[in-house]
């Protein structure tokens, strides 16, 4: 059902890209910035990442086909790229590589304060937003569309999930002060747990439709 296929896409890029655990990131390589210089990155990175996911959403099936790859295929192959994430997640490797990733960029950028709004392109635009994972996501859901209106619907799926990540970055201190430590592990196993399930649902997929296509 219609329905279900949206549920299922918002449920799989907003695990992936974590709106909400991007929170810290994004104090984390603002450090020392105005709130008004926070507002202007926190726009271009989710502008950035919006742009790449499109991009990818437009353009992926006709990479796929360009490279001769399969839609089943990538289906088994994108799952096993979330089934992945899904296990950083549950283990909390995930978070600490995107800290170190923040934390590289900040050091990087500490000396050169004219050139804080650079870090909207990176790490928070790529690969934070838009990243493998989720450039990988883009390309498999859009390649389950059958039509326009599910095509557009996801189309309004990325959006919702883009305009997350912006008000995340605006509420990024509220954020972190309400979910705490413990709080933060507890949600990013929970949605580990529900990527990996989804993932496992994507490679299945794939395994039927290449048995099917045979």
């Amino acid at each position: 059902m219609l329905a279900d296929y949206f549920i299922n896409a918002f449920a799989t890029l907003f695990v992936t890209i974590d709106p909400v655990g991007l929170a810290p990131m994004f104090l984390a390589v603002t450090a020392g910035a105005t709130a008004a210089t926070r507002r202007r990155i926190a726009v271009r990175a989710t502008l950035i990442g919006g742009a790449i996911l499109f991009l990818f959403l437009v353009a992926g099936r006709g990479v796929l086909g360009m490279l001769g790859i399969s839609v089943p295929a990538f289906q088994i192959a994108g799952g096993l790229l979330l089934l992945i994430i899904a296990i950083e997640m549950v283990f909390e490797k995930r978070n600490r590589r995107k800290s170190e990733t923040a934390e590289k960029a900040l050091s990087q950028h500490a000396a050169h304060q004219e050139e804080l709004h650079d870090v909207a392109v990176f790490p928070l635009a790529i690969p934070l937003i838009a990243g493998p994972a989720a450039i990988s996501a883009v390309i498999l859901l859009s390649s389950q569309a059958t039509d326009t209106v599910t095509y557009l619907g996801l189309a309004l799926v990325i959006l919702v999930i883009i305009g997350a990540c912006f008000v995340s970055f605006l509420l990024a201190d509220r954020i972190e002060r309400m979910m705490g430590d413990t709080a933060a592990v507890v949600v990013t196993r929970l949605l580990g747990v529900l990527l990996a399930a989804l993932s496992i649902q994507f490679i299945a997929d794939g395994i039927r439709a290449m048995i099917a296509a045979s």
